[in-house]
């Protein structure tokens, strides 16, 4: 789906496999599928669930897990199938979760590389060889955004409607795995979207299902997803993986945190207002914010969970002139009108709930 109408630079695409009933006049809830869960199926020494993330300026962060933990953090690439002219040394870490032991995580930083073209590349120097595709540094430049994505057979039809798109970046606001503390789902899932996500970078935020809290157990939360998905959050003047930014073409995005501190005196306030203030809305005339839990939302399912971050950080949205924010949580799809505490407003947000990805819990009923 294409929004039309509201921008004229850039396209953002909403895909889930649910939308198409949008106009139905009664509309049938589809019931939750079941997880798909996808093994391993290569050697220990080869990469597996690679993805690429955009890292600064010019720059892709690829990120690869191996079992065999003497694979060296090494990423190998260039223009040409099987040429490779550069290579990056990158970092690695692992982590346990009551008995669980991860793989080896390797995250390595490449460039510079030139916009809007493809790049090949190798892994731990072993394995398949891979390709992605840099964004342009113009406009145009489209978005593929889904919240809520987890591994299902909905999450199967929503990966087979974007791979049918010739999108630049992926944006996805919060819960990607739905592991919930079960940690081989977080291998099951970096395995299934893998297709996708190495071969576009794929930006992401935390929601409620990556906290991971377990009483006694393990008290760090988000412990998987820091370790498995790290953004430019330290390449945006940010303190935490949590919220970031990052610039695409003409388009400033801004990742919050819906589960960090966010109140006046916090550490991801002061972020904000800073990142906002250094917009230059000449080199990035459009600003787009992601979040988890939606500060606008008509739905019964998770009411009033996203006021107290609205109460505390609307305004700051509101003198930037952000021009759309995006939010999940809510398994629904909902459009709202710009609107600033709780009243339409010109100068307002467009605020959009996009949660219907095709995770295990199914729609909100409403």
């Amino acid at each position: 789906m294409k929004l039309l109408g509201l921008f004229l630079c850039f396209t953002l695409l909403f895909l889930c496999p649910f939308i198409s009933q949008a106009d139905e006049p009664e509309l049938k809830r589809e019931p939750p599928r079941p997880i798909v869960f996808v093994p391993h199926d290569r050697s220990k020494s080869d990469p597996q669930q690679v993805h690429v993330s955009l890292a600064g300026k010019d720059h892709m962060r690829v990120t690869f897990i191996t079992e065999d933990k003497k694979v060296d953090s090494v990423v190998e690439y260039g223009k040409q199938p099987g040429k490779y002219v550069g290579k990056a040394t990158g970092e690695s870490t692992s982590y346990t979760y009551f008995f669980y032991k991860s793989g080896k995580i390797h995250h390595v930083k490449i460039g510079p590389l030139q916009s809007n073209t493809i790049y090949y590349y190798r892994c731990g120097g072993n394995g398949p060889e891979f390709s992605f595709k840099t964004p342009p540094s113009t406009f145009p430049v489209e978005f593929a955004i889904v919240g809520d994505l987890g591994q299902t057979g909905w999450t199967d039809a929503t990966l087979s409607q974007i791979k049918k798109q010739d999108y630049d970046v992926f944006l996805l606001p919060g819960d990607l795995s739905y592991a919930d503390t079960h940690q081989p789902l977080w291998d099951s899932f970096g395995r299934l979207v893998e297709p996708l996500a190495s071969k576009r970078p794929w930006m992401v935020t935390e929601g409620n299902h990556e906290i991971e809290f377990f009483p006694i157990i393990e008290h760090t939360t988000f412990k998987s997803y820091n370790a498995r998905w790290k953004m430019p959050y330290t390449e945006s003047l940010s303190e935490s993986n949590l919220y970031y930014s990052f610039d695409v073409a003409g388009v400033h995005t801004v990742m919050l945190g819906s589960y960090t501190d966010f109140d006046s005196d916090s550490d991801q306030y002061q972020w904000l207002q800073a990142d906002l203030a250094k917009v230059d809305r000449k080199m990035t005339p459009w600003v787009v914010v992601l979040l988890h839990a939606p500060w606008y939302n008509t739905n019964e399912a998770h009411e009033g969970e996203g006021e107290s971050m609205r109460e505390a950080m609307e305004s700051l949205l509101y003198s930037a002139r952000v021009d759309v924010v995006f939010a999940g949580h809510v398994h629904a799809y909902e459009r709202f009108k710009r609107v600033y505490n709780n009243k339409a407003d010109p100068c307002g947000p467009i605020y959009i709930t996009i949660g219907d990805g095709g995770n295990r819990e199914g729609l909100a009923l409403s």
